[in-house]
């Protein structure tokens, strides 16, 4: 990979890429694969050789790669980076479908700890996975699929300041009432449901059978089917309205005639959602979605050095330690001197603690370093082993320095912009680091003039935690946490510097390439 801005602008191709955790997960398999890595199974025996690369997924919203080296036996380290795939937002509720005042609303739920007044006046679309009913009759498949609507088709709307109590010391969001994004109006839902080429559907009698084809406006732009007018055919309508038709068919009405989901969610997000995939909306089972802003990712500032972005915490530590384990891995001599196990680990859930089936808390990483080493020696202490020879990377973004805020971080302990990924240090064990990791991290840096700094909070503020006492706690596997600084963590729209994206890939290529030689060197147990 070309260095310098280069490597910046491939992380806001992979930031517009991957709206949720789950398109991250698929975006990083493009990567992986087009990079000559080969996907295994959890659910299948693994067949594996020393000098290949592999890499699974788990729920599809974890990730975990890993490059075998080509001297690698049982029992020797792995060389991890661990970061996530997950950041805060609102996440639709399994009833979404919210009506009131003559208005279509979506039912969300807060996920994380998110800045929620920064969603406020945003356009918003919506994305995640779906399941999808496949076939007919016997032959019934189901199949998961990732949605992503391009068009913002949602906002949430801020109360006028002349309708506020402006006595009130500040802005404060009631996350239940307030934070409802509104999809449409109830008047042009009943009325014609297209709003502008949505979906609408024609039903019809066909041998005593109710048939029914959806169609869009761009295809019939004169707004006629069959010589009829589409006001007319478009009869049946979404939402909680009237039905205008109420003749029956096969002794069902159109009231009987819509699924569960409908009575669940809006008719017409269902439609939209529907027609992304390609599908029908009885076909869909089931669904994770979330808001997400429409806004793109750029490269911005007058001097062009920062990033402005959703998802900076944590998907710019996602692709800088998987772009550096792809290109260390790229050339067929990378892994020809190496002896141990490099491994990215990209887990989803950090920002609700971890604790899922596919989160930093749960087996996923003993799992992958247990089936490894048991591949090529049955022997099960082989593994206790290579734990205490292991290292691992926690990459999550760090707290800059807020100019119009500088009382919030303590004199000595200051992350700027450009100046590198930064050390962070927590005597109660909120970090991961010690003395041994942090050095460690700071050689690799030293000896290719890499900038580094270091971070921990003020003694009277909290301080926030990471994946890394997790992984360290849960395996006994040495820690360093680390992280790129940024500007406004956990808003819908978050900033970083161009040149700290440059020095956190070079920092975790360097770190794969040259940790096996500089461990053999330093000596603590014994």
């Amino acid at each position: 990979m070309a260095k310098g801005s280069s490597v910046a602008a491939d992380l806001v191709e992979f930031l517009n890429a991957s709206p949720t955790a789950f398109h991250a997960v698929d975006e990083a398999k493009k990567r992986l694969r087009s990079a000559g890595y080969e996907q295994v199974s959890e659910r299948e025996d693994w067949s594996l050789e020393a000098g290949k690369k592999y890499f699974f997924t788990r729920n599809h919203s974890t990730i975990v790669a890993f490059a075998i080296g080509k001297k690698y036996v049982a029992g020797n380290g792995f060389h991890i980076i661990g970061a996530h795939t997950d950041s805060p937002c609102l996440k639709l509720k399994p009833v979404s479908k919210v009506s009131k005042g003559g208005y279509l609303e979506v039912g969300v739920q807060t996920y994380g700890g998110g800045l929620w007044h920064t969603w406020f006046d945003r356009d918003l679309t919506i994305a995640g996975r779906m399941i999808i009913r496949e076939g007919k009759d016997s032959a019934v498949s189901y199949s998961h699929r990732l949605v992503r609507i391009g068009e913002p088709i949602m906002r949430v709307p801020t109360l006028a300041i002349h309708l506020s109590d402006r006595d009130a010391d500040g802005f404060k969001v009631n996350t239940q009432s307030h934070l409802l994004p509104v999809l449409a109006t109830s008047v042009k839902d009943e009325l014609t449901c297209t709003l502008s080429g949505l979906m609408f559907c024609i039903f019809e009698v066909d041998a005593g059978s109710l048939s029914c084809w959806q169609f869009t406006l761009q295809k019939y732009p004169h707004g006629t089917y069959d010589g009829f007018p589409v006001a007319e055919l478009n009869k049946v309508v979404s939402g909680n309205g009237p039905v205008e038709c109420g003749s029956s068919v096969d002794g069902k009405n159109a009231n009987e005639i819509s699924t569960a989901d409908n009575r669940k969610h809006h008719s017409l997000l269902l439609q939209l959602l529907a027609a992304e995939v390609g599908c029908k909306p009885d076909d869909i089972c089931d669904f994770e979605l979330q808001a997400c802003d429409t806004q793109p990712s750029i490269i911005a500032g007058a001097a062009k050095e920062f990033i402005f972005s959703g998802r900076l915490d944590n998907l710019c530590m996602s692709f800088c330690s998987l772009q550096a384990l792809i290109d260390a891995t790229s050339s067929e001599s990378s892994l020809e001197d190496e002896t141990g196990v490099r491994m990215v680990a990209l887990f989803d859930h950090e920002e609700v603690g971890s604790n899922s089936a596919q989160g930093a808390g749960s087996p996923a990483m003993l799992d992958a370093l247990s089936r490894i080493t048991s591949f090529f020696c049955s022997d099960v202490k082989v593994l206790e082993k290579a734990i205490q020879k292991s290292f691992l990377i926690s990459a999550d973004m760090a707290h800059a320095l807020h100019p119009n805020y500088m009382d919030k971080h303590e004199d000595n302990h200051q992350p700027k912009l450009h100046g590198g990924l930064v050390i962070k240090h927590n005597a109660n064990q909120r970090y991961a680091t010690n003395s041994i990791t942090s050095f460690i991290f700071r050689e690799i840096a030293i000896k290719h003039n890499l900038p580094v700094q270091d971070f921990a909070v003020r003694n009277d503020m909290p301080c926030g935690s990471t994946i890394g006492p997790i992984l360290a706690s849960g395996t006994g596997i040495r820690t360093v946490d680390v992280g790129a600084p940024q500007l406004s963590m956990h808003s819908i729209r978050e900033m970083c510097a161009v040149d700290d994206v440059k020095h956190s890939y070079e920092h975790f290529k360097a770190f794969f390439q040259e940790f096996s030689e500089l461990d053999s060197k330093i000596v603590v147990d014994i």
